[in-house]
């Protein structure tokens, strides 16, 4: 599983011209889902998530996690942070998993993570044309595989 993790101060996700989310100060996090990732990488990634101490403190370090600052989170399914650019021109996205996969390891993360995070989170739609518009707080955006946690 990876993600690209980016503090924001305004994030939305709009779909076929509607908003289905938007937050304020917080998380805006994309996932990739591949078929071998399961339970404990959702469980990692979600404590990850929730305690990663990216936001300012009182001096301006970052000392802060988004629970900290009572910070909201949206998640976006993002495939194509799977991409292989190794040959040729067009990225291949054969280490992403097939929906029927991904599908449910998707819901399953969202839910973790909701309770990880104490609170409900917004989302994307699993495989829609989404529009996801931000202002990156820093910019901070940080990268997690979660096959690089040891």
């Amino acid at each position: 599983m990876k993600i690209a993790l980016q503090r924001v101060s305004e994030a939305s996700v709009t779909i076929n011209g509607a908003k289905c989310a938007t937050i304020q100060k917080g998380l805006l996090v994309l996932v990739g889902i591949e078929e071998s990732d399961d339970k404990n990488d959702i469980d990692w990634l979600c404590s990850k998530i929730v305690n990663l101490r990216i936001f300012g403190d009182e001096n301006d370090v970052m000392n802060l996690s988004v629970k900290d600052v009572d910070g909201e989170i949206i998640v976006v399914s993002q495939f194509t942070l799977h991409a292989s650019t190794k040959k040729g021109n067009r990225p291949s996205y054969i280490q992403a998993a097939k929906p029927e996969i991904a599908i449910p390891l998707y819901e399953q993360f969202v839910a973790a993570l909701e309770t990880a995070f104490g609170k409900e989170i917004q989302t994307g739609k699993f495989g829609a044309d989404m529009k996801v518009a931000l202002v990156n707080d820093g910019p901070v955006t940080i990268l997690i595989d979660t096959k690089n946690k040891s």
